[in-house]
């Protein structure tokens, strides 16, 4: 018996593609997700969608909106609602401090990834801020500055 830890197997689902676009993330945090039985082998078929999905929290209690889990095909009359409010779970202490700082600074809750963590469905949360258009533009710019560098990079070294 060895006290070394075996490594995290973490699979990926689906990730938010216009999330670091959209929003600058200024803290991430990790919540656990209330599924139903369907809903797990629809996120294992990969057949999901954070889109227009965003958090609330009410009650103290997180809830996570419009994310969309289609149907399990092989499902029968029990199957579930694609796009029902899932519960997700967090320390108390982790929903007080982001009840906080949700409150005072107008920021929101936005979900960047769902995976899988040690067979358990997880999502990545994080507390964001929305950009404006020039935010936008100049993030682009930026963006494709780096890919002409890198691209001006990989020439100069196949030169040589």
């Amino acid at each position: 018996m060895s006290n070394e830890k075996k490594p995290v197997e973490r699979w990926p689902v689906c990730r938010s593609r216009r999330a670091r676009f959209e929003f600058d993330i200024l803290e991430t945090v990790e919540a656990g997700m209330v599924l139903q039985g369907t809903e797990v082998k629809a996120l294992r078929a990969k057949t999901a969608s954070l889109e227009e999905a965003f958090a609330i929290i009410r009650n103290d209690e997180v809830f996570l909106h419009k994310m969309n889990i289609t149907e399990y095909k092989q499902g029968n009359i029990m199957n579930h609602e694609p796009t029902r409010v899932r519960k997700l779970l967090l320390h108390r202490a982790e929903i007080r401090k982001l009840k906080s700082r949700v409150e005072e600074k107008g920021l929101t809750l936005i979900p960047l990834e769902v995976y899988f963590k040690d067979g358990r469905a997880k999502v990545a949360l994080a507390l964001a801020k929305g950009r404006k258009l020039h935010d936008k533009r100049e993030v682009s710019r930026t963006r494709e500055a780096k890919k002409e560098i890198a691209r001006a990079m990989g020439r100069h070294r196949r030169s040589d």
